[in-house]
């Protein structure tokens, strides 16, 4: 009696790491509440390495399972027979034979379609994240709209276009917009110098004059070297358009002209991206508004047919 509640309790302590109490209290017939096969391929990752070769083998063979003993898929694998019921029992199911068991009832879910329904449900999923981040991209552009009146945008538009030089700089992430706004000034006929070094932007603006732009990418805003700089330029004359998040920062406090980003979630991954939606829909009104100038258009065309046939082979 004695060694027969050490056995059960043997089981108990295997299972305990992957099955909660509800689990166990329901695992008749290798009812777990998720299918045999997809709780072998969630767990796999946590197993031992002749675990591992006991679960592939079942993931790859499950259709051949029903024809195998526990013996014969020990002696197939070059192991003990213990460790598949081991194997079985840590999984959560009484033994070898109730896993073999849910594993035919998996397969015969999945070939009655259940399989199907388990990828539509997965594939639902997936929309339903597709559609929040579509709409939260959707509200941050248009909080970014709204912030920055057309004047802003159109003032920006008009300075760079009559600019001697236009000088364009970020750190990190900043950089991204900064390079990216820079090539499709260039491709306008704009005179800019993109730089992400500090110390040789520093150079280049030291010799800038009035007329010229210095257009600075700073999500925060408070950048040292990059405020210093931005102090540096307006001393030569020149005029500061800064880029930043829509918070009271010292970058702004000093900018001629200011474009404001406005893009908060309590995810900072989503934060991230509603952030750079949001940018990047502002840079492109404000190239719209450039390409509309005079000769712009005609320029912009120019340059891409003579980009096109660089690369062409």
């Amino acid at each position: 009696m004695a060694g027969a509640r050490r056995g059960v309790q043997a089981r108990a302590d295997v299972g305990e790491g992957l099955r909660s109490p509800a689990e166990r209290g329901r695992a008749d017939h290798g009812n777990l509440g998720m299918s045999a096969l997809v709780k072998i391929r969630s767990e796999r990752d946590r197993m031992s390495a002749v675990e591992r070769r006991i679960a592939d083998f079942v993931l790859d063979n499950s259709h051949l399972l029903r024809d195998y003993s526990s013996q014969q898929l020990a002696n197939a694998l070059g192991i003990s027979q213990s460790s598949v019921v081991k194997f079985c029992q840590k999984l959560g199911f009484k033994g070898y034979p109730d896993l073999k068991y849910s594993v035919g009832e998996a397969n015969a879910r999945a070939e009655n379609g259940d399989g199907a329904a388990d990828h539509r449900a997965d594939a639902h999923r997936v929309e339903t994240m597709a559609d929040h981040l579509w709409r939260r991209k959707s509200e941050a552009e248009e909080a970014t709209r709204s912030i920055n009146p057309p004047e802003a945008l159109a003032a920006m538009a008009k300075t760079i276009g009559k600019a001697g030089k236009v000088f364009l700089i970020g750190f990190g992430d900043d950089d991204i917009h900064a390079r990216g706004f820079a090539m499709k000034l260039a491709l306008l006929g704009v005179p800019s110098v993109h730089n992400f070094d500090a110390a040789r932007m520093a150079a280049n603006v030291s010799a800038s004059g009035r007329g010229d732009v210095l257009v600075v990418f700073s999500e925060q805003g408070r950048h040292p070297v990059l405020c210093k700089i931005g102090h540096l330029f307006r001393e030569r004359g020149g005029t500061l358009i800064t880029v930043t998040r829509h918070t009271s920062n010292p970058m702004r406090t000093q900018a001629d002209i200011a474009l404001l980003v406005v893009a908060h979630d309590e995810q900072p991954e989503l934060e991230l991206l509603l952030y750079r939606s949001a940018l990047q829909h502002l840079l492109d009104r404000v190239f719209l508004l450039l390409v509309a100038q005079r000769d712009r258009r005609t320029q912009l065309l120019s340059n891409l047919e003579h980009i096109q046939s660089l690369l062409e082979p």
